[in-house]
């Protein structure tokens, strides 16, 4: 803490039993509020995973394939165009020469980005995603996305973004629910995730995390800038950056991974579909563009990264090993064969990811016998 954020709490459950539980430190410095386990946070990014285990409920029950156009479902995306640029920087507009596959939302090589300044399609998503925050429901939200010309062309490249939004999206479609109404009725009701959800309940909002913006001499100030989503009245529900949650609930969703998709008696996914969500699907030149520093010996697949190749991250953690983080600091990871899983929970920007995370899983699994 004395390097990070003024509170946290970290969760370890090795072969269903809790090895490691603790709180540290503040939810509200000024008030002295220290974190419990009933402690709410902003989870940002590990919503994705959350979105990505929906999604394969839905292809458990056949109703679509991995490669499938997602113009089949989302008739927006049937006419993807792409920004092509020449040697000297400058942009024309052609259609896409292949269509948006729905493992391609999955694997963030759909060409759909995050809202920028590093291209055309930055700039353009961020305007429209300006407005969806205070305006737009999620299948809206995705329609303005779906307007935006693509950064490349579908299945070349991997570029994180807002793919897994435009996958809320088609689990709405495909259920035929609201997607913060699938969630609860399919995977947080049947776990007993009671404090999980896109908006803020009454009763939550003196357990919610202060958020800390954190300056180059270590002076914490408090931030609300990007709580307007929590609100009863907001109708965007992301798929990719959404939920609240505590570490208790998000620490049952881990189990039902680490344990083949099933916990006390309740199955979510088959062991089968986990593993392929645990498997790498990028190519030679996706996984280039995988370099993020803290990703060192890992690939990705659906939703998550997954570890290859832990000499070249000096990684004492198990091949196979996946998960994934939240801008805030949260961390997830899932080790199916040590039947383990680690659940962190900080509210931090920046959030100091590729000094705390990797310690975090060394520190574990060197406790390991």
């Amino acid at each position: 803490m004395e390097k990070g954020p003024v509170g946290c709490a970290c969760t370890v459950v090795h072969r269903g039993e809790v090895i490691y539980q603790e709180t540290l430190g503040y939810a509200d410095l000024d008030k002295k509020q220290e974190i419990n386990l009933n402690t709410v946070y902003r989870i940002y990014s590990m919503t994705k995973v959350v979105t990505c285990v929906a999604a394969l409920m839905l292809y458990e029950k056949g109703l679509y394939l991995l490669n499938d156009p997602l113009g089949d479902y989302l008739p927006e995306f049937q006419n993807p165009q792409v920004y092509k640029y020449n040697d000297f920087g400058v942009k024309t507009l052609v259609p896409a020469g292949a269509p948006i596959r729905i493992k391609d939302l999955f694997m963030m090589t759909s060409g759909i980005t995050y809202g920028g300044d590093g291209n055309e399609t930055e700039r353009q998503t961020r305007a429209k995603m300006e407005k969806a925050a205070e305006t737009m429901d999620t299948r809206t939200a995705v329609k303005a996305i779906a307007s935006v010309p693509l950064a490349f062309e579908p299945g070349t490249r991997w570029k994180y973004g807002m793919s897994h939004d435009v996958l809320a999206a088609l689990i709405e479609v495909l259920s035929g629910q609201k997607f913060g109404d699938f969630l609860e009725k399919e995977i947080f009701e049947p776990l007993g995730m009671k404090d999980t959800s896109f908006r803020m309940r009454e009763d939550q909002r003196d357990r919610l995390c202060t958020m800390y913006d954190c300056a180059a001499d270590g002076t914490m100030t408090p931030n609300t800038r990007l709580d307007a989503c929590y609100q009863p009245d907001c109708q965007l529900e992301s798929g990719g950056a959404g939920l609240l949650s505590t570490i208790g609930d998000y620490s049952k969703f881990a189990q039902v991974l680490s344990n083949g998709g099933e916990l006390g008696g309740t199955r979510i996914l088959s062991p089968k579909t986990v593993q392929l969500m645990a498997t790498n699907h990028l190519s030679a030149q996706q996984l280039r563009d995988f370099d993020w520093t803290q990703m060192s010996g890992y690939g990705y697949g659906l939703g998550v990264r997954v570890l290859l190749d832990p000499a070249a991250g000096g990684n004492n953690g198990s091949i196979g090993e996946f998960g994934w983080a939240g801008m805030a600091g949260s961390y997830l990871l899932i080790d199916p064969k040590e039947e383990l899983s680690i659940v962190y929970m900080q509210q931090l920007l920046p959030s100091r990811e590729p000094f705390i995370h990797p310690r975090i899983r060394a520190v574990v699994y060197g406790a390991m016998e």
